[in-house]
């Protein structure tokens, strides 16, 4: 039987979880669509995860984990494994600095941000930062710069489905 090696172009199929079990990222259908939950707009541009079906990537190519692409080398379609990749590894550490607060006044009027919503912010060099609403006050909005997963060890059960 074929085994993937680097280079290849392989099909997989995964599920990311982090230590509580609650899963972040996943190939696999979840349900959620056929409960409607993604007939909404809820989903933007990352998705709600019913984008279902395999993950296309080339081993060696840094498209996904360097860890997954290394743990791929050797399998054999069919073959699941699961491997821990560490936060360092992963997002980084949270970082309490990239948490800050901007006075209303410097936030535009038709703005009006809501805890969890995601946004793209734009530094004082025009740089886009990708930021949280955290805390929504009368004078202020805190953001959070940090990745969602940041400080975060996230597990992949993973299948290579075939090799292309």
């Amino acid at each position: 039987m074929a085994q993937a090696k680097k280079g290849d172009r392989v099909r997989i199929d995964f599920t990311g979880t982090l230590e509580d079990g609650t899963i972040f990222d996943s190939t696999l259908d979840s349900g959620d669509c056929e409960s409607g939950h993604c007939d909404t707009d809820d989903c933007g541009d990352e998705g709600c995860g019913c984008e279902t079906g395999p993950m296309e990537l080339v081993i060696g190519e840094g498209e996904f984990f360097e860890q997954i692409e290394e743990a791929l080398i050797g399998m054999a379609p069919g073959e699941k494994k699961t491997l821990t990749i560490p936060s360092d590894d992963a997002f980084g550490d949270y970082d309490e600095s990239k948490v800050f607060a901007v006075p209303r006044e410097q936030i535009p009027d038709d703005l009006q941000p809501e805890v969890g919503e995601e946004l793209v912010l734009t530094d004082e060099e025009d740089e886009a930062i990708g930021v949280t609403v955290v805390e929504v006050a009368d004078d202020s909005i805190t953001f959070d710069a940090n990745h969602p997963l940041a400080g975060e060890d996230l597990t992949y059960e993973f299948t290579l489905v075939e090799i292309l």
